[in-house]
């Protein structure tokens, strides 16, 4: 069984894919080739942002987007300790601090109740994250950054395809930012990624930003990357989008019946009334966790661990001094959590299986906890 199917995939959209990349073997323009900008143009619409720019991955989205705008040493950006390092990382990168706010536990995703508190005179962005694929509670969150002039970066790489309250992921806030990483909803066959945005200016930056800063070939007007998408990418991306509405389709199916089978047994996905998750993981909650992982692995059921430590406790962070225990429910969370198999060519033969076997394993783990 497979985590993510991506061979599936690749067998229903093959021609379509060969297609697109013969088109752009004959026109010689791997980079910044016309796929590009059709990719850019297809992805803007469907979100309802006025701009999109591509970029080599959801990680140099981030970077990208925090050097747009012009954080660096001594600021401060808000964000959860619960999510991949990544997003952390690119604020230390550009020079800021981290400060983190503790999740709901839920939905995971930045509780906003808890970040008026975590507001000081340094701060200068918001970076909520879109976690296993359901958009935070953007709406609280940008009223909160509005009532003081600070942007929000939204952190879409697990969530482009879900909508927040009837409108769509990475067009939630200042910038959107999301991931094409080959096990994303949409992704590619290699990194890649997005930033979109409504601000012209911005918009600007940003494309100068991801191609080393060029205002004009050979004419540089800031620091940037080398952070442009393939155009071989862009290809892939474009003959995935064409079925991407019904696969989203199936992911949710595919959720359903998971939550339908497992809801007595364990803590499922809590997804509020008015989001649409991209399900990006399916994600439980379950005690005994290393135990029930290897009863599945006996079984030829994978799983995964999103995320094991959370970033205020990584080696990498140290340095910060935050002590364990200082952000509660992401701690507990980091030590329950585990992801099943979730892809939309997933047979409802195999979520069975994957739901009867979690059933034997959490039983046996609830026999050897209570014989220790």
């Amino acid at each position: 069984m497979e985590f993510i199917d991506l061979k599936a995939q690749y067998r229903r959209l093959e021609s379509s894919i060969q297609a697109r990349l013969s088109k752009v073997m004959q026109g010689a323009q791997f980079i910044m080739g016309p796929e590009v900008e059709e990719l850019e143009s297809a992805l803007a619409s469907r979100v309802g942002a006025r701009y999109c720019i591509t970029c080599s991955s959801g990680t140099d989205a981030l970077l990208l987007a925090l050097m747009a705008l012009a954080i660096g040493p001594g600021d401060e950006v808000i964000t959860t300790p619960f999510t991949f390092i990544a997003t952390g990382e690119m604020i230390a990168i550009a020079g800021a601090k981290p400060v983190f706010v503790d999740i709901d536990p839920g939905t995971y995703n930045l509780d906003p109740r808890l970040l008026p508190a975590a507001i000081t005179s340094r701060t200068r962005a918001i970076m909520p994250i879109a976690l296993y694929g359901q958009c935070s509670e953007m709406d609280e969150i940008n009223a909160i950054a509005a009532e003081r002039d600070l942007p929000v970066i939204e952190d879409a790489a697990q969530s482009f395809g879900a909508t927040y309250r009837g409108r769509h992921s990475c067009n939630l806030s200042t910038i959107g930012c999301t991931s094409f990483f080959p096990s994303k909803p949409l992704g590619c066959y290699g990194d890649g990624g997005a930033c979109f945005t409504n601000d012209a200016a911005l918009a600007s930056s940003l494309r100068q930003i991801r191609n080393h800063g060029q205002e004009g070939r050979y004419h540089h007007v800031k620091l940037g990357l080398n952070g442009r998408l393939d155009t071989m990418q862009a290809a892939i991306l474009l003959a995935k989008l064409e079925v991407f509405d019904e696969e989203l389709k199936r992911r949710d199916e595919v959720a359903q019946q998971y939550s339908a089978l497992l809801s007595e047994n364990v803590q499922v996905p809590y997804i509020e009334t008015y989001n649409r998750s991209a399900w990006a993981q399916y994600t439980i909650r379950v005690p005994n966790r290393a135990e029930v992982q290897r009863t599945l692995s006996e079984r030829q059921i994978p799983t995964a661990v999103h995320y094991p430590k959370p970033i205020h406790l990584q080696p990498v962070f140290a340095h910060f001094g935050i002590a364990e225990g200082s952000f509660p429910v992401s701690e507990q969370a980091s030590k329950e959590v585990l992801s099943l198999p979730m892809h939309p060519y997933m047979p409802e033969s195999d979520v069975r299986k994957v739901a009867s076997s979690l059933q034997d394993a959490l039983a046996r783990s609830s026999v050897t906890a209570e014989a220790q």
